[in-house]
């Protein structure tokens, strides 16, 4: 398992040294603000919304290596899906990086996501990598105040 983890280690330091969709997105019609006061990430999270699915999505910020990766990834994740199946990835992924094996899913099922399966033995890390997503999912419900993982 050491070259799956050191592979695992890699697709993370690559979407944080080059996150994919990090941009304010012109067309967004949905935003939130996400704020893990323990590290200091800061992230926005903008949402074209189409209907009931995510026509596009960016974001911008800053934070950890674990946070941003995990952003990137996600804006990657949740394009074309509707509001129903983002909500089936992240409580798969809060799954993936709490340790928990998700219900009646192989491990692949998440596809990239599983690169954070690493980050359940660091618990204040959970934190990291979900800001992103609740702070979609606030964008998602139309939540004007920010997001905190406190």
């Amino acid at each position: 398992m050491p070259e799956l983890r050191e592979l695992y280690q890699d697709v993370i330091l690559e979407h944080s040294k080059a996150p994919r969709n990090y941009r304010a997105l012109g067309t967004a019609n949905r935003k939130a603000e996400g704020f893990n006061p323990l590290c200091g990430d800061r992230y926005v999270v903008y949402v074209d919304l189409a209907g009931d699915a995510v026509r596009d999505i960016g974001f911008q910020g800053s934070g950890c290596a674990i946070s941003k990766a995990s952003a990137s990834l996600m804006t990657q994740s949740v394009k074309g899906k509707t509001q129903d199946e983002v909500e089936e990835l992240f409580a798969t992924f809060h799954k993936i990086v709490t340790g928990q094996t998700p219900d009646g899913a192989n491990p692949g099922a998440a596809g990239k996501l599983s690169v954070f399966a690493g980050v359940s033995a660091y618990p204040v890390r959970v934190k990291c990598a979900t800001l992103a997503w609740h702070t979609l999912r606030a964008a998602l419900g139309g939540k004007d105040e920010p997001v905190s993982t406190e």
